[in-house]
Parts: structure tokens; C-alpha cells; sequence
């Protein structure tokens, strides 16, 4: 059975630190304030980005991970044209955005709902930017992990296809599908580089009849050599996934690895949330600070929804 302190952490934990970052977006690593000073309200004189937005708001990372959940928690399964309509709705209509307030929209993300709406499949939209390799998919694929009960195979399978709808070059696919089973051996137990490192021999074991795949992976992520798991924090899919893997490998606590994630700078929202979404795994519901999660905004809403998937 399933640690509701870990699931539930994890869905929060990428909540938490996507708004954590929302404020410090685009400021380089120079311009973000000491860890004592970051929090969900900047310190004084701070240039706030996205200054219309309230203090502990999620982004657009948060709002299409609870698409996610509440696609799988509706359908009972994951279905790729259920969870699409779901992002068109929150595009369209701010659906799971705190107050319906879409804001910070990817270009690729755009595009490919734009092409969706006019009625391109599903399964092309991430594809309208061949060589889109942002971090648009990585950022929300998380809550699959937490609800999958299939096999490893199947897991990946879903993490690829919810790819698809935005982000559907093969770097993103492959970025997912390790993303997913580090969460997975996290959730049973192990510790972080015991998980990273089950996680790439099982996805090596799995790519193994996807030649196409495991040379993605071998050549993009180089997950052997020494020193890869290093990010910079930006928008770059691989050096999301190595931020937050870099992050993971040292953090002391739940707080101290999205306040890393956030120190890094440029797309501090996203490298929080998906930081956030492992930390809050490993450290728990219990262990996100209270304050923030009594901050955050539109937390009624989560827990309607994560009552009815944990009830």
C-alpha cells in the first residue's frame, strides 16, 4: 500500500515550489536573493516577475499537473484525449489556474493547443515544433507516477504518451520515462541515488526493444559519465531533469531543495516544481513547511481533488 504522506507530498511539493519560483522567473543566479530571504514574498525591493500575480499562486507547471490527476482521477485510467481536453480547458478557460488566471505560457505550448483546438489529433500537437525540447511535459508528468499501479513498461508508456499533446520530440519522451521511475523507486522506499540509479538500469531494461529510445537516452542524458547530473536551472528540458537530479543528490530537506531549485535562477518555477515534485516524495507532506502550504492559493480545490483519488 501507498504512503499517503509521500503522495500527497508530492503533488504538493510540485505545487509549493512552482510558486515558490513564479516570483524569481528570469532573474539570473546573481540576482536572486540568499536562501534566508527567499520565500513565497520576495524581500523588499525584489523585481518581481509576473508583478499581477498574487504571492503563493502555481504557474501553468502546477495547473497542468492537476489536469493530469484530475484526467486519471476521472477516467480511471490515463487517456491522452481526456487529459488534452483538460489542457485546452485551462488554456482556454483557466481551468485548475488559481482564480482561472492563465498566465506564463510557453510558445511551444501555445502552438501546439492552438493546433489542437483547430482539430489536429492529439498525438501530432506536440509535434508542430519538431525540435521543441522545453521542459513543458517533464514538468507536469509527475502525478502519474503517483497513481500508476501498472507495470514499469506501462508507466513509461503513459509518461511518453501525455508528452504527445505539447511536447512531442523524443527528448522530452525519454526525460519523462526516467522522471517517472525515479518517483516510482522513491515512492517504495529507496533513497535518492539508490532510485536514479534502479531507475536508469530499468529504463535501459525497457528501452532495450527501443533501440530509437535507448539511443536517445544513452546520447542525450549520458546518465555514466562522471559529474552529468548538473543543471543550470533552465528551460532546456535535459538540464531541468539534471537540476533537479543535481538538487535531489544533496538536499538536507524538503525546503532546502526547492530553495536551491529557485537559487539557480532563469526558470526558477519550473525547476522548483519538478524539484519540488521528488522532494516532496522523499521528505513528505509533513515535511513541506506549514507556512507555505497554508500560503498557497487554491488549496480547497487540491484537496477536493486528491480526496477523491486517495478516499
Amino acid at each position: 500500500m501507498k504512503d499517503v504522506n509521500k503522495l500527497k507530498g508530492g503533488i504538493y511539493g510540485l505545487l509549493v515550489g512552482d510558486a515558490l519560483g513564479v516570483p524569481y522567473e528570469f532573474h539570473s543566479a546573481e540576482d536572486i536573493p540568499p536562501a534566508t530571504k527567499i520565500d513565497m514574498q520576495p524581500p523588499a525591493g525584489f523585481a518581481r516577475a509576473h508583478i499581477g500575480v498574487e504571492p503563493a499562486t502555481w504557474s501553468d507547471d502546477g495547473a497542468q499537473a492537476l489536469c493530469l490527476l484530475d484526467s486519471i482521477v476521472e477516467v480511471g485510467h490515463f487517456d491522452l484525449k481526456n487529459f488534452s481536453d483538460k489542457v485546452l480547458a485551462w488554456y482556454d478557460e483557466g481551468l485548475w489556474a488559481v482564480d482561472g488566471n492563465v498566465f506564463d505560457v510557453g510558445v511551444q505550448t501555445s502552438m501546439a493547443l492552438d493546433a489542437y483546438r483547430n482539430g489536429l489529433s492529439p498525438e501530432k500537437c506536440g509535434l508542430i515544433r519538431p525540435d521543441g525540447k522545453g521542459n513543458g511535459a517533464l514538468m507536469r508528468v509527475l502525478p502519474l507516477a503517483l497513481w500508476h499501479e501498472g507495470t514499469d513498461e506501462q508507466l513509461v508508456k503513459d509518461a511518453h504518451i501525455q508528452c504527445l499533446i505539447t511536447h512531442g520530440n523524443i527528448t522530452n519522451l525519454v526525460c519523462c520515462g526516467l522522471y517517472v521511475l525515479i518517483a516510482r523507486f522513491l515512492l517504495d522506499g529507496h533513497g535518492f541515488d539508490d532510485a536514479l540509479s534502479y531507475a536508469v538500469a530499468e529504463l535501459r531494461r525497457i528501452y532495450s526493444s527501443m533501440p530509437e529510445y535507448l539511443e536517445e537516452f544513452e546520447f542525450r542524458l549520458c546518465p555514466d559519465e562522471p559529474d552529468i547530473w548538473h543543471g543550470n536551472g533552465g528551460g532546456y528540458v535535459v538540464d531541468s531533469l539534471r537540476s533537479a537530479v543535481m538538487i535531489m543528490k544533496r538536499a538536507s530537506s524538503y525546503e532546502d531543495a526547492v530553495k536551491q531549485a529557485v537559487a539557480l535562477g532563469d526558470d526558477t518555477d519550473t525547476t522548483a516544481c519538478i524539484t519540488g515534485g521528488l522532494a516532496g516524495i522523499v521528505f513528505g507532506y509533513n515535511g513541506i513547511p506549514i507556512k507555505w502550504r497554508d500560503e498557497l492559493s487554491g488549496r480547497e480545490q487540491v484537496d477536493e481533488l486528491l480526496s477523491k483519488w486517495l478516499k
